[in-house]
């Protein structure tokens, strides 16, 4: 997979924001006698825009909602309604490779998930939806190479936490410019937050999201930002979440607040939150939830390049400790049993060049304490002290181990060390922490270094740390990772200027990152 710049690909999306109103002259594939035998639907069905996500040599994972009133439980009636799709190899459909029909239904919040199979490996295809004579708005999506290639580039967009009450989502602007293609999302792609009036945009609603339909409208809220739409419909997304698509910090089914939710309560929030998650991220039918639980954990393959394991730290976890000792219990769990030897077993037994770990919290060591002694954020690994020590040990027989997280609305860059507690033990890999797509808004940057400069003695691992909105873009070869912190000057604004704030490469061979 390629990362250049393609022009075209811009203009096709911005030409594709108008397909909704130009339906009525485009160009559809059934025959008329069966558009005129469909019951009539409200207007604007494609309100929510259209994705595409978990990418594979021979299939892609197409995803809309039907939604013409978004805000308010969607506005679709309580039927099943037919949604045709179809995918062709150029943008104007001219070369058809696949078409079929799917069922929107209700239980499902009128959302479809369509496993297109049979593509070809590592190309780009344009794909659309049709239902009651509407025209959805046209994507774009891309295979992944075949299983077997060993050479090519990978670009990778990483991205995380965007709270729609501390602006707007203006990185995705600029990821779109840079065409990435994959986006990896590792966590609050929305925020369970009561409305307030102090921000720049206000969440719909009351107060904090509890039912399905509650969750619904939250999703369809933050699925209206252009940008946001934009992206989603210019590359496929690898996704998993963080605590804020459900209760801020929960662990498994343990609630931040138990003294006010009840366990019953909390099972029944956990399974309208994980409903509504699939209705609106582009995962295959493997991913539909349970009740209370969802499987998220899962892994995707980049030819011979690169391996991508995508973590759930979430489900499984033990309940966060609140002291420094208590953190080094060999008892607690991030991941569980079953996760945990996945895990291993996939960096172990990986014919890839570069092993990357999607985990939305840091691996890395933050001690928040100056001088002597520590302490930790113990919602993140910090807080599971033997589980993440044997990883970090792991990664001395890993090749190229490199883990990309999210969570902290900050840059942090991190040599992985074999031993934290030793500065002069082993690098055994390197760890991205992307900073925020809107999350904590446009952050006063010297009262940012007047609070973090002064650990950097503490924390001698760091090699870059930041507090600008943005993202990371990652171009992968053999040869090494290219990684750049693209940020903007604002999120307060509709619009933002982008610009590269650090430049940082990690060597095939050599664990650790070094400033380009």
């Amino acid at each position: 997979m390629t990362g250049s710049t393609a022009p075209d690909r811009r203009r096709f999306l911005t030409a594709g924001a108008a397909v909704l109103g130009a339906a009525a002259s485009a160009q559809l594939w059934l025959p008329q006698a069966a558009r005129a035998a469909e019951t009539p639907l409200p207007d604007g069905v494609f309100s929510l825009g259209v994705a595409s996500g978990d990418p594979l040599p021979e299939a892609v994972v197409l995803w809309t909602r039907l939604a013409p009133d978004p805000l308010n439980g969607g506005g679709m009636p309580d039927r099943a309604v037919p949604v045709e799709w179809e995918i062709a190899e150029d943008e104007r459909f001219g070369k058809p490779v696949r078409r079929g029909v799917a069922q929107a239904r209700p239980e499902y919040g009128h959302s479809v998930h369509v496993d297109a199979r049979g593509l070809r490996p590592g190309r780009a295809y344009w794909y659309r939806f049709r239902a009651g004579g509407q025209l959805s708005p046209t994507g774009r999506t891309r295979t992944a190479p075949h299983p077997h290639s060993k050479g090519g580039a990978l670009r990778i967009a990483l991205a995380s936490c965007q709270n729609w009450q501390h602006g707007w989502f203006t990185p995705y602007a600029d990821m779109l410019a840079q065409d990435p293609d994959v986006v990896l999302f590792v966590g609050d792609y929305v925020y369970e937050s009561t409305p307030s009036s102090s921000g720049p945009r206000r969440h719909e609603g009351t107060g904090e999201p509890y039912t399905l339909v509650q969750y619904r409208n939250r999703y369809a809220q933050y699925r209206t930002d252009p940008d946001l739409a934009a992206m989603h419909a210019n590359a496929p997304w690898v996704v998993t979440f963080d605590d804020h698509e459900v209760d801020n910090d929960f662990a498994g089914e343990i609630p931040q607040d138990p003294d006010k939710q009840t366990p019953d309560a909390f099972r029944a929030r956990l399974t309208a939150a994980y409903q509504a998650y699939y209705e609106h991220m582009p995962v295959r039918a493997a991913q539909i939830p349970d009740g209370p639980h969802i499987r998220m954990y899962r892994r995707f393959e980049y030819g011979r390049l690169a391996r991508l394991n995508v973590l759930d730290t979430r489900q499984y976890r033990s309940d966060q400790v609140t002291g420094q000792e208590a953190a080094k219990d060999p008892a607690l769990t991030m991941l569980g049993a079953a996760q945990r030897k996945w895990l291993l077993d996939s960096l172990h037994g990986s014919p890839a060049r570069w092993n990357l770990v999607a985990s939305q919290i840091m691996m890395a060591e933050t001690d928040i304490l100056p001088g002597e002694g520590k302490q930790w954020y113990y919602d993140a690994w910090d807080g599971y002290q033997a589980e993440r020590n044997r990883f970090l040990t792991e990664f001395r027989q890993v090749r190229n181990p490199v883990v990309l997280s999210g969570d902290r609305h900050l840059t942090m860059i991190s040599d992985l060390k074999e031993d934290f507690a030793d500065p002069a033990s082993r690098v055994v890999g390197a760890e991205f922490v992307g900073t925020s797509i809107s999350s904590n808004g446009d952050q006063d940057q010297a009262a940012f270094h007047a609070q973090w400069d002064p650990l950097k003695a503490d924390n001698p691992h760091w090699r870059f740390i930041d507090a600008h909105r943005g993202y990371h873009l990652f171009d992968i070869d053999r040869h090494g990772i290219d990684a750049q912190v693209r940020v903007v000057d604002t999120v307060r604004a509709p619009a933002a200027t982008a610009s590269t704030q650090a430049a940082l490469r990690v060597e095939a061979g050599r664990p650790g990152v070094e400033l380009a």
